[in-house]
This record gives structure tokens, C-alpha cells and sequence, in this order.
């Protein structure tokens, strides 16, 4: 985990050597406040409460974290880094969590910086702030999600437009998963056992949980799960990359 946490700052401090990281930073809370105000109706709803404002984070999510995960590998593979990276003392799994740990918690600084509406909202009522502290719990594993898919998309080419448009149309797809038009996909030859699978990976879903104020460890296992997959994916990438 030493080799980990070297990675991890190594890659936290490249990101706010570069103005990605100041305008991810300001791009965020600016567009997660004006959908909360604007199309949530945060103001006009009446209710002391964050739900307009935690309902389209998986939306925000699905552009910005491409825009982020993009350059994970992409990056380094396109520049040649990548070798040089891994003739150092360490494994593919340290790399790729690493990296992995450097991005999410720049995502949570991010949704760090929402804070004021967390404030403003008990300045005007009575809030749930318990809710309100499952919903950034689940916010941020929903972020990690994303990015660990991002990161998988990523590893898979050396082109950042084209892992950028896979992520987005990999995340899109198991944000929709629950839909009953994806669902009847599906209906006409595979058994509902399967059916009901492929309804329970829909990311939006498991976040509604956490929206409701209800911390399942079933919901924070699945998320776990997932970002594990698909640093799992990684690896495995990477690896069949070098060896060929």
C-alpha cells in the first residue's frame, strides 16, 4: 500500500499542475447548483431538502468523469509513459489503483466544494441532514463508479476521444438498465431470472437508495463490487497489452 499511496499523491499533484484540475473544480459545483436551482426547482419546491439537487449528479457525472478518466491510460500509452511507469518496482494492480485513488478523491474534493448547499439548505429549514450525508456517500461511490469503468475504457486505447466516448456509452448504458424499454430488450430470449439481473446493475437505481436516506449495505457492497470489476478489467488490459 506504500507504493499505492506514492502513486495516488504522484497522480493527485499532476492534476493541479494543469488546469484541468481548477476548472473540473469550478465546473462542478457551478453545474450540480444550477440544475438544483433552475431545473430542480430548489427554491420554488418549499422543502428543506437536497433531493433536486443529489437527482441529476448521475447526469453531471456522465460527461465530466470521461473528461476525467480519459487520460488515465490514454494518456500515458499515447506518450510512450506507460513502459516507463512499469519498469519502476511495481504491479499492475498498484498502478491501476493508484491512479484509480488519485481520481476519486479528486472527484470528492469536487463534491466537497458543494458544501455551501448542504449549509444553505439547514440556514433555510429544518433539513434530514442524515439523508443528506447518504446522498454524498452514495454520490461519491456512484462517482467512483463511473471512473473505475472510465478507467477500464481508458486502458483499452490509446486515443482519449475515443475512451471518452466509450465511457459515456458504457456508463449510459448501465444508468438505463432498469428502463423497462431496455428491459423488454431483453425479455423476448433471456428468463426473468436474467431479466431481473441485468434491472439490478442500473447505477441511477442503487443510487436512489442512498437519495432516501437508507445506507443498505447491500447498495454500498454492489458499488464496491463494481469498482472492483472493473479495475479488475483493468489489469487485465494492461496486462494482455504488454505481453503482446
Amino acid at each position: 500500500m506504500r507504493l499505492v499511496a506514492v502513486i495516488c499523491r504522484r497522480e493527485l499533484l499532476a492534476y493541479f499542475s494543469t488546469p484541468i484540475a481548477f476548472v473540473f473544480l469550478l465546473v462542478f459545483p457551478l453545474l450540480a447548483a444550477a440544475f438544483a436551482f433552475y431545473l430542480g426547482g430548489f427554491y420554488e419546491r418549499g422543502i428543506a431538502d437536497l433531493q433536486p439537487f443529489f437527482q441529476f449528479h448521475p447526469w453531471i457525472y456522465l460527461f465530466l468523469v470521461p473528461a476525467l478518466s480519459m487520460r488515465l491510460w490514454a494518456e500515458e500509452r499515447h506518450s510512450g509513459t506507460l513502459e516507463l511507469l512499469l519498469t519502476l518496482p511495481i504491479t499492475y494492480w498498484q498502478a491501476v489503483l493508484g491512479k484509480f485513488l488519485a481520481a476519486w478523491l479528486f472527484l470528492g474534493m469536487a463534491l466537497l466544494l458543494t458544501i455551501p448547499m448542504w449549509l444553505t439548505v439547514n440556514y433555510l429549514g429544518v433539513a434530514d441532514n442524515g439523508r443528506i450525508f447518504s446522498s454524498y456517500l452514495g454520490s461519491w461511490l456512484l462517482a467512483g463508479s463511473m471512473l473505475a469503468i472510465g478507467s477500464c475504457m481508458s486502458a483499452l486505447s490509446r486515443n482519449q476521444i475515443v475512451a471518452f466516448i466509450f465511457t459515456l456509452l458504457a456508463c449510459f448504458s448501465l444508468m438505463l438498465t432498469s428502463l423497462p424499454m431496455i428491459l423488454n430488450l431483453f425479455r423476448g430470449w433471456l428468463s426473468q431470472f436474467w431479466v431481473d439481473a441485468v434491472s439490478r446493475l442500473s447505477l441511477i437505481s442503487h443510487f436512489g437508495g442512498f437519495q432516501r436516506g437508507v445506507i443498505d449495505w447491500l447498495e454500498v457492497l454492489f458499488f464496491v463490487l463494481m469498482i472492483g470489476f472493473w479495475l479488475f478489467a483493468s489489469v487485465q488490459v494492461l496486462n494482455n497489452r504488454r505481453t503482446r
